[in-house]
């Protein structure tokens, strides 16, 4: 069965908004600004056909459509929730998939993953290759880190020592994704950390790994 849904960072943005009741406040929580936030909430509207908010100065509050609404996607942001966590290996809070440019050498990644890794050993790590924009606009991915700057609304473009780092706004700052960039450039150095490899090589055929985690 195929399930006609909104899209994911609008309805975050709408059970935000409504929580604080407030644009800003959810702007803070998701990383994001309030009129992105204000933008994913009206596109949601108008994919749904019915106002969510009744906007006034300095305030929002739900409309009767809006609060039942929300009812029913924080039940559903709940069942996700569990179900993510009951799958999740133990000592693993958080999978971080990470998209690759093709010409991304993999074996010069690995030793900055292995920085990373004891540096948020509660996150696993999975790599594709080739993943590109497409893949991180689709949700395929959470990260990617191409060979060019590339512009999105709504995301991210960081230069790393070769490539960038593209993520979305309500993500790129987060702890965990700033852990990863300061790998990347190998600013966090562990010891006992093997040197440096290159990170662009020759085209590399299509993959996909899950990282295994040191214990």
């Amino acid at each position: 069965m195929t399930y006609l849904l909104p899209p994911l960072n609008a309805l975050r943005a709408f059970e935000a908004a409504a929580r604080h009741l407030s644009f800003k406040q959810a702007s803070h929580e998701l990383h994001v600004t309030a009129g992105a936030v204000s933008q994913q909430v009206r596109l949601l509207e108008e994919r749904l056909g019915v106002q969510l908010f009744e906007r006034r100065t300095r305030q929002v509050i739900l409309t009767s459509a809006g609060e039942t609404y929300l009812e029913q996607v924080r039940q559903a942001f709940r069942c996700l929730a569990e179900a993510t966590a009951e799958l999740k290996p133990e000592g693993v809070t958080a999978m971080l998939h990470i998209g690759l440019h093709a010409s991304f050498a993999v074996d010069g990644l690995r030793a900055r993953l292995a920085r990373f890794r004891r540096a948020e050993p509660q996150l696993a790590i999975r790599i594709s290759q080739p993943a590109g924009l497409h893949e991180l606009l689709e949700g395929k991915v959470d990260v990617v880190i191409a060979d060019r700057v590339q512009r999105c609304p709504g995301y991210k473009c960081e230069p790393l020592e070769h490539g960038f780092l593209i993520g979305p706004l309500g993500t790129a700052d987060c702890p965990e994704i700033e852990t990863l960039r300061s790998c990347l450039l190998g600013d966090v150095e562990l010891e006992g950390a093997i040197p440096r490899a290159p990170l662009v090589a020759g085209p590399a055929k299509p993959r996909t790994m899950t990282a295994s985690r040191r214990p």
